[in-house]
């Protein structure tokens, strides 16, 4: 039997206050979404986020990063607007985290999934701005995304595919290499390219909702596991 490599995939715990399995704050990521990266054929390992850390020492031996959803960035780091009253679980260590391994994998030619939240992150470390509570949230929100261009390197065989959202901020101003491919009927972006050392998409819907089921969502996932491969090949 022929072995394929399982490239490695560091996913960026989110802290959790409560849970409870291990009854007191902990370190988590969605089951769905690791079920998804192992379904794609990759082994995804969660990190715990830290601050001052040496992020090209840590994340070496690991092919791709995917950057997760999760609560809302400090709005002081992008702006210089008061917080408004919806922004939540903000914690300086997740950010600096997020930021920094973001801009380390960038620069290194790691694969790089950003998803909600790690959409959020990808725009800010490029210089992009949020905007902090959009007039009309997106939650539990299930509709139909049409990608503009370039819909196969997020690995989907069409242009058209049905998005589970859950988010009520969305990308403001763009970051420097940062490219919207989509956007809602209202103006949200949905998904964008960037210009990185290696393949980097963005998607501000959360794929892993409905990737056991939609081919399209499971085929980014695919496509994600398959440019980690390609990145472990050239390292």
């Amino acid at each position: 039997m022929t072995h394929v490599y399982r490239p490695r995939i560091a996913v960026i715990g989110r802290f959790a206050e409560s849970t409870s399995a291990l009854r007191y704050r902990a370190v988590v990521n969605a089951r769905a979404l690791l079920e998804a990266v192992w379904n794609a054929g990759g082994d995804p390992f969660t990190l715990l986020p830290v601050g001052d850390v040496m992020w090209g020492e840590r994340l070496g031996g690991f092919d791709g990063i995917l950057l997760p959803g999760g609560g809302d960035i400090d709005p002081a780091r992008y702006t210089k607007d008061a917080r408004v009253e919806s922004v939540y679980d903000v914690d300086t260590i997740q950010d600096t985290a997020d930021l920094k391994s973001a801009d380390y994998a960038l620069e290194s030619g790691m694969a790089v999934l950003a998803i909600c939240r790690g959409l959020h992150v990808v725009n800010v470390a490029r210089g992009g701005t949020l905007i902090q509570d959009l007039p009309v949230t997106h939650h539990n929100l299930l509709h139909d995304v049409t990608i503009e261009r370039g819909a196969e390197r997020f690995g989907f065989t069409e242009n058209t595919v049905r998005a589970s959202c859950y988010h009520h901020q969305g990308l403001d101003r763009l970051g420097q290499g940062i490219d919207a491919v989509a956007r809602a009927a209202d103006g949200v972006v949905e998904a964008v390219t960037i210009d990185a050392a290696g393949w980097a998409v963005g998607v501000q819907w959360h794929p892993e909702d409905t990737a056991a089921e939609d081919p399209q969502q499971a085929g980014l996932f695919e496509e994600f596991v398959r440019q980690s491969r390609r990145a472990h090949q050239i390292a």
